[in-house]
């Protein structure tokens, strides 16, 4: 059976997961803009710090049995991370989709127990482009339980089987015959993903605060571009807002800033070059700035 015979079914109940929620209207939705800098993000194999500019671009919305998210993130490096010809920073565009069902509502029954208030079912997709010379491309498809917390705000922890293609445009380097990418195009072995997401608001004193963020644990994927072993990949996102909106004007969820942290450990699976010696660039800590303006 090949690799897209056995994907398909996957792919299909993404599909189908995802196409109640185009007739049905919307019960609740939040849309926002956002920006972050930072200036100590790393790249595989780049030994240098790299600062971005990210604009982001979020949307979540409810229906009568679930809900929706998308997200774009738009990053612009410095010359740090150049882009293919060099010249300029390189650009990333990185789209994600996740679509839930909750079971308790499509059987009209609860599905609650200890902590927990519903049970869903959570189909979506991730998809990337950035003009650097390696020239990714990822498609990554994923589906799973999650689990929603009954907290203020909201946590959802969710076991999701992913699979992923990629690619590498990395030439050949001359005037040596190595080929850093001995395959340009990367069908990953299926993985097992532990993903968090919440938002939790909170006021110390009179300060109106959101704790947001995600982190995805994800499995190893089998074999990279060049024949080596991925590991596991740990990535967080985490920030403290102060709504600004509400303290300014009495708009709540309206303008927040604050900062926030991203903790990356073997990114994108990465670990080590063919001889053993581990890749720099795979490791980061980056505090950022961050607001929004919700819509």
């Amino acid at each position: 059976m090949t690799t897209t015979r056995r994907i398909a079914p996957l792919a299909l109940a993404c599909a189908l997961l995802a196409a109640p929620a185009a007739s049905q209207a919307a019960t609740w939705s939040d849309t926002f803009v956002g920006y972050r800098y930072g200036s100590d993000f790393r790249e595989p194999t780049n030994t240098k710090d790299v600062e971005k500019h990210v604009l982001q671009f979020t949307h979540a919305s409810g229906y009568s049995v679930g809900q929706n998210f998308l997200n774009l993130d738009i990053f612009q490096s410095d010359k740090a991370d150049p882009a293919n010809g060099g010249g300029s920073g390189a650009t990333e565009f990185y789209l994600t989709y996740r679509h839930q069902v909750h079971l308790g509502k499509a059987f009209d029954r609860s599905f609650a127990f200890g902590p927990v208030k519903e049970v869903a079912v959570t189909a979506g997709f991730d998809l990337n482009t950035k003009n650097t010379a390696f020239s990714p491309r990822k498609r990554l498809v994923v589906l799973g339980p999650t689990l929603k917390f009954d907290v203020p705000g909201f946590l959802d922890v969710s076991l999701l089987l992913g699979k992923e293609w990629n690619r590498c445009g990395l030439d050949p380097v001359a005037p040596s015959s190595f080929d850093p990418c001995p395959r340009t195009e990367v069908s990953f072995d299926p993985q097992w993903i532990v993903s968090a997401a919440w938002g939790i608001p909170f006021s110390a004193g009179a300060v109106p605060l959101k704790f947001q963020g995600f982190i995805n644990i994800n499995g190893e994927k089998g074999k990279d571009y060049a024949g080596i072993k991925t590991h596991t990949e740990t990535l967080m996102r985490t920030s403290l807002m102060v709504d600004v909106g509400q303290m300014a004007w009495g708009k709540k969820n309206t303008f927040l800033m604050g900062v926030g942290y991203e903790y990356w450990r073997n990114k994108f699976g990465n670990h080590a070059f063919a001889n053993g010696a581990e890749k720099p660039g795979i490791d980061t800590d980056a505090p950022t700035f961050q607001m929004e303006w919700h819509f």
